[in-house]
C-alpha cells in the first residue's frame, strides 16, 4: 500500500516538473510529457482504489 502512495506521489511531481519545464521553455514536448504521466497516474489510482473497494467488498 505505501509502494502505490509514493509511486502516485512521485508520478504527479514528475509531472509537476514537465509542466514547469513547458512553462519555462515553451517546448510542446514538456507539455506532452506531463499529460502522458497524468493519464498513467490517474490509471494507477483507480487501480489503486479498484482494489482497496474489492478488499472492502470481499
Amino acid at each position: 500500500m505505501l509502494l502505490f502512495r509514493w509511486t502516485i506521489l512521485l508520478l504527479l511531481l514528475g509531472a509537476v516538473v514537465s509542466f514547469m519545464l513547458f512553462v519555462g521553455t515553451g517546448q510542446e514536448r514538456f507539455k506532452r510529457y506531463g499529460l502522458m504521466v497524468v493519464k498513467w497516474t490517474l490509471l494507477a489510482a483507480f487501480g489503486f482504489f479498484g482494489v482497496l473497494i474489492l478488499e472492502r467488498l470481499a
